[in-house]
């Protein structure tokens, strides 16, 4: 059975709720959702039977996807997932339209290659904006070269749109799942499930991190 928590330590403004009760009323239906999930996000980063599980959604374009990129996650990372605390993984919920769409395909056609985590690091640290037009093609190309992809291959995979329906309907899974805004956070562990909406400070996933 699934328990849910509030998280909300006012002086830091964590942004938490309910993680889609009325769906997970049914633990087949947990067991499911994180099924699909698995299927469709990201590689592990860490180990993968670490005891507690960051889910990430995000878009490519987001502002806060891009400042918690550069600012919690590095710390995340050291503290909890080199240490084998916990494990990473991402989930495209690309709400900014084609471009971030585009750019999750390529993140998938890297993967092919194994290079999943290289070109989503790519991506937000060539960021210039949502909704700017630096999501495109030759931008694509340019970020696959520079973590040594096999270019013909890459753009293969991203003219076939091998990957598009699955971004796609990733973005809808998030939405019937209760995300709504990017970057969310599912920290998991076990049944217990927290929600954190937002870039908030460290010490926000720090709490919730040490208390599973």
């Amino acid at each position: 059975m699934v328990r849910y928590y509030l998280v909300i330590p006012v002086a830091v403004g964590l942004i938490a709720g309910i993680f889609a009760a009325m769906y997970f009323a049914n633990p087949q239906n947990d067991e499911l959702t994180m099924s699909k999930i698995l299927e469709i996000s990201s590689p592990y980063e860490g180990n993968s039977a670490a005891p507690i599980t960051i889910i990430e959604f995000g878009d490519y374009q987001c502002t806060f996807c891009y400042k918690f990129h550069g600012s919690s996650l590095g710390t995340i990372k050291d503290e909890y997932v080199e240490t084998g605390k916990a494990s990473l993984i991402f989930v495209d919920f690309p709400l900014n339209g084609p471009d971030s769409v585009l750019a999750a395909e390529a993140s998938h056609c890297a993967k092919d290659q194994g290079k999943f985590w290289e070109y989503h690091d790519q991506l937000y640290n060539n960021w210039k904006g949502e909704r700017t037009g630096w999501i495109n093609n030759d931008s694509l190309n340019v970020f696959a070269q520079g973590i040594g992809l096999d270019l013909e291959t890459f753009n293969s995979c991203l003219e076939s749109a091998k990957y598009r329906q699955q971004v796609l309907d990733t973005y809808d899974l998030g939405q019937e799942i209760g995300i709504n805004a990017t970057p969310s956070f599912l920290i998991v562990s076990g049944d217990e499930i927290v929600k954190i909406t937002g870039n908030q400070p460290i010490d926000v996933f720090r709490k919730t991190l040490d208390s599973m």
